[in-house]
């Protein structure tokens, strides 16, 4: 009797059972690896993104340097400009990460983010400021949109969503971290202001970060020394279940043409802007927000740190059932909608802070969950490592114009209710929820549609996607 009749017949096939340890050890290899520096980058990039919103509520804040601005303006511009370069840089910048090593190209631009973040501390005007805010957004332009596609290269469609919310999870981990942070620095004596001390003590870890970065990150499968033999062999198959095409030090032009005249990333795209607007202005406004309920500055920043905490636990258990359901539309549409519920109860309860509070939570978790989601959605969504490299960073730039609107829209004037800022920002998130549900539904007709057209086909069977990209008649979408 054959191994594989014994395997039909209730035995265990000892070869399936040992490609399976193998598999197993060599994704807990890259788990330790790379998770742990990719996160970190994060932690590092989030905070020195959203602190601007912590120093604003520190004494001698930054807003003084900025004569006061007793209307806000020129700290919702020093915010916001953040979002122009990013979203200018970001599909030019992924573009380029295909021509580099992985580790070089995320270190480089770790390093570059950390140094301007620190050069903040150094700024004595609103044109200082803008400056390194520019500068900011250019080298986050590298990082954001370049994990996904990095992890991409490593992970399978079962295993990405929990991984991208590990590490997208550690953007709400900043929140939480960077409150505690400036706590810290508002009960610190030192000979410089404490919002100068904030961008030092938040900017200098990313620079050291990029160091580590460079010296340990694997790059691609193929030319890694991080695999021997048998695991490249193994992580090479594994990159081809679902997919194939270009690999390698290349672009294929056929398929940035196919990214930008996509609708689905477009579609896409617009559900990442409702997204970003909420994140936005939670990351800039929250211990503002907090204050309108009561809290002091100093406690606004400590009471951000709960909100945050439940929001990584969310995006994760969110996560790993998606990976486990393999359906992803749906937990963003529900999600979304809980965000967009938590801007209802700001607006439509004034008085009671307990509930206020409560619609806090809702946002904060919705919002990152929702993000998280769909980063992990577009990640086997787009068939080739080209059209991953164009539209992600394409949907992400087009998501980063609600980060600009978001940053625009709870100016200090409107405050405490922030009643049409609140208004906006629950409408988007309606908004998301049901382009989440129409894109999920296309993405099961189409399917369906191969089927009967084409024949059903394994879900992790290698697919030629190296002219037709999500095209292909044996390419199968995620839900």
């Amino acid at each position: 009797m054959s191994l594989q009749q014994k395997d039909h017949d209730g035995y265990v096939d000892e070869e399936k059972e040992e490609d399976l340890f193998l598999e197993r050890r060599l994704v807990r290899r890259l788990d330790l690896r790379v998770l742990p520096i990719a996160c970190l980058m994060y932690l590092a990039a989030y905070l020195d993104r959203s602190n601007l919103g912590n120093a604003r509520t520190l004494p001698q804040s930054v807003e003084t340097m900025l004569g006061g601005d007793p209307t806000g303006v020129l700290f919702d511009w020093v915010n916001s400009i953040f979002f122009l370069s990013y979203i200018l840089c970001q599909v030019p910048a992924t573009l380029l990460a295909k021509l580099f090593p992985p580790r070089l190209y995320l270190g480089m631009a770790a390093i570059g983010w950390g140094v301007s973040s620190t050069l903040m501390s150094t700024g004595f005007n609103f044109a200082g400021l803008v400056v390194c805010r520019i500068f900011l957004g250019v080298f986050e332009a590298a990082f954001g949109p370049g994990i996904p596609l990095y992890f991409s290269l490593f992970y399978t469609k079962h295993e990405i969503g929990l991984r991208l919310a590990y590490w997208f999870g550690f953007a709400a981990v900043a929140g939480a971290f960077g409150g505690l942070i400036a706590f810290g620095i508002s009960h610190a004596y030192a000979s410089v202001a404490q919002w100068r001390l904030l961008f030092i003590v938040e900017g200098i870890p990313a620079v050291l970060l990029g160091f580590v970065a460079i010296a340990f990150l694997p790059n691609r499968p193929e030319t890694t020394s991080f695999f021997n033999e048998e695991e490249r062999k193994i992580a090479l198959r594994r990159r081809s279940r679902g997919t194939s095409g270009d690999t390698g030090f290349m672009i294929n032009k056929s398929h940035v043409l196919d990214a930008f005249t996509d609708w689905k990333i477009y579609l896409g795209g617009v559900i990442y802007f409702g997204g970003n607007a909420a994140l936005s202005s939670i990351a800039a406004f929250l211990p503002t927000i907090l204050t309108t309920l009561g809290y002091s500055g100093a406690s606004s920043n400590l009471m951000t740190v709960p909100p945050y905490a439940v929001a990584a636990f969310v995006i994760s258990a969110s996560s790993w059932t998606s990976d486990r359901l393999q359906v992803r539309g749906p937990f963003v549409s529900a999600w979304a909608a809980v965000s967009a519920i938590g801007y209802l109860l700001l607006l439509t309860v004034a008085d009671n802070q307990h509930v206020r509070y409560f619609a806090v939570f809702c946002i904060v978790g919705g919002t990152y969950t929702v993000i998280g989601l769909t980063i992990a959605w577009f990640a086997h969504n787009l068939g080739s490592e080209t059209k991953r490299a164009t539209g992600t960073p394409l949907y992400m730039a087009i998501g980063q114009g609600g980060s600009v609107l978001g940053a625009h829209l709870l100016p200090k004037g409107q405050g405490p209710r922030y009643i049409r800022g609140f208004a906006v920002l629950c409408a988007l998130m309606f908004l998301a929820s049901i382009c989440a549900l129409a894109l999920s539904a296309y993405y099961r007709w189409e399917n369906q549609r191969r089927d009967r057209v084409h024949g059903p086909v394994s879900p992790d069977a290698p697919v030629d996607t190296s002219v037709d990209a999500d095209r292909a008649p044996t390419f199968r979408y995620n839900p």
